[in-house]
């Protein structure tokens, strides 16, 4: 990762997480499949849901005659994350039209965050459409042709988690947080290193109370507080 802001440049940043893409959209076209859904269905849910995780909430529950308003809320309250996230990304588009904000923010994914969080660390603290836009297409075109190829294959793999496909979306963001704590020297690696397991604690004790899908937004809530209390204080 560099300091450059092209769209070419936004393609080679995204690179690193896609194989994460493509083993995840594998295993959801896979499991989406053997749940009995149509070919071009799963190839709509991962085309307009976009989202991940939710994409197997909504499966799974599709699979058991679910209520329509039921899948909704669920897949809602699963992707409510991305409201945090589209709050820290917008003020570096704020020059930016309100049609390409709602563009970027349709596209967002925890792995395009991720990238453009690390990308400030080598451009000063800016990011620009262009860049973030290829980006997230790029990981959207790799995500929709990897469910392809997993719904396409289904028949021929009847349980994904028996290859560890299911591990791919963890093993990445341990990837990127790594990423993330080399390249960050705004704060100490100590320091890094501590709020780290300070999330690690509040998920273990937390999923005692807190149902998990609620836990995520409480402790991203939690921990952005901290931090940012962190970083002035240290200013």
């Amino acid at each position: 990762m560099n300091n450059q802001l092209t769209g070419k440049h936004g393609i080679y940043d995204a690179l690193p997480t896609i194989f994460s893409y493509i083993s995840v959209a594998i295993a959801f076209g896979i499991i989406a499949k053997s749940a009995g859904l149509n070919f071009w269905l799963i190839i709509m849910i991962s085309m307009f849901t976009y989202a991940g995780s939710s994409q197997f909430v909504m499966i799974s529950m599709l699979a058991t005659n679910a209520p329509i308003l039921s899948i909704v809320i669920a897949v809602f309250l699963v992707n409510a994350r991305m409201i945090i996230m589209s709050m820290v990304i917008a003020p570096y588009f704020k020059n930016d039209s309100l049609t390409k904000n709602i563009w970027l923010g349709t596209l967002l994914t925890d792995e395009s965050f991720a990238v453009s969080v690390n990308k400030l660390n080598y451009t000063n603290r800016t990011l620009n459409f262009t860049w973030y836009n290829s980006v997230n297409l790029f990981s959207f075109l790799i995500w929709l042709l990897s469910t392809i190829i997993g719904a396409w294959i289904g028949n021929l793999i009847p349980d994904p988690k028996a290859f560890g496909l299911d591990f791919a979306v963890v093993a990445m963001f341990i990837g990127l947080l790594y990423m993330q704590v080399i390249s960050d020297n705004t704060l100490s690696k100590m320091l890094q290193i501590s709020l780290i397991f300070v999330v690690f604690a509040l998920v273990y004790f937390g999923l005692i109370i807190i149902p998990a899908n609620l836990l995520l937004i409480v402790i991203t809530f939690i921990t952005c507080t901290l931090g940012v209390v962190i970083k002035h204080a240290i200013k």
